[in-house]
């Protein structure tokens, strides 16, 4: 048995089905084989991993790439992504004339503040611009709520549809429900995709712990392919770590999710190129092509 490392990583948000491979990890005991000790956390805020990084309070975070970009250090690094989902807006499919004939909409969101409703606005946009029509910005308004977009349109008919949504979590449950929509995502308007987790450390921490921040990587990368092949084993791991009881909707949700994850996990600066063209675009970050290099060197 190798000697014992200890490896905290600290997630985007609320432990769900995205992060099966840490979970696995942790439950298969594969991580204690190969000499880790994984603590894995759930944070305050969306953004606390960064902090705690350049504080050297954690080792690993994930999060996605868009804001990576945003909270850009020269030490911070991207060791590769392991999940990519289809990310957008979710329109009630009764709202799409009103959206094609320029009306005033109403979209919730969990974080109705500038940028992103800048970014939600941009897609719908190149949306409707590759289907010829327009939009007004002042047109579209986005409400604040929850994370809970498709309770959220059940609740309220005055909301259109619902922006930060991901396909394998609201749109399975959106069918789930049976709501008729239409998911504004990637594939329908001509946007870079960022619905994705990037895992990420700094220099400090791969320089001391590189021999077991490269074996969490490899046991993660066979985590991965054991859920992908074993999705009744997932299921069962993710319900005992999360301590939840199993249901339809959640079965269907991790098994949407399970094709979603990507191995093998290595750094690709290719991969987000045209999202940092994009961001600079609509002034949400600007990164040089050095310091955009240097987050996967």
């Amino acid at each position: 048995m190798p000697p014992t490392t200890d490896l905290t990583l600290t997630l985007e948000w609320f432990l769900n089905p995205d992060h099966l491979p840490f979970i696995a990890g942790v439950m298969t005991g594969a991580y204690t084989q190969a000499g880790l000790n994984v603590t894995i956390i759930e944070p305050d805020d969306h953004y606390d991993g960064f902090a705690e990084l350049q504080n050297q309070r954690i080792d690993l975070h994930v999060n996605e790439p868009i804001h990576l970009f945003e909270h850009y250090a020269p030490n911070l690094r991207a060791l590769g992504c392991f999940f990519e989902t289809d990310g957008g807006i979710l329109m009630r499919q009764s709202s799409m004339d009103k959206l094609k004939n320029n009306q005033p909409i109403r979209i919730c969101t969990p974080a109705a503040e500038e940028k992103t409703n800048r970014i939600g606005f941009e897609i719908l946009s190149r949306y409707a611009n590759q289907n010829g029509f327009g939009i007004s910005r002042e047109n579209v308004t986005f409400v604040q709520k929850d994370f809970y977009h498709i309770k959220n349109l059940q609740e309220d008919p005055s909301l259109d549809g619902a922006w930060l949504c991901f396909y394998n979590f609201e749109g399975v449950e959106a069918t789930h429900e049976n709501l008729d929509f239409t998911f504004i995502d990637q594939h329908l308007s001509p946007y870079p995709n960022f619905s994705a987790l990037e895992i990420l450390t700094t220099d400090e921490t791969y320089s001391a712990k590189k021999d077991a921040i490269e074996a969490f990587i490899q046991v993660t990368n066979q985590m991965t392919e054991h859920c992908k092949s074993e999705p009744e084993s997932a299921r069962r791991m993710y319900y005992d770590y999360s301590k939840t009881d199993a249901d339809a909707l959640m079965d269907s949700i991790i098994d949407n999710t399970l094709g979603r994850l990507i191995t093998p996990i290595t750094p690709d600066a290719s991969k987000w190129l045209e999202l940092r063209e994009m961001l600079a675009e609509i002034d949400i970050v600007t990164l040089t092509d050095a310091q955009y290099q240097s987050l996967w060197t």
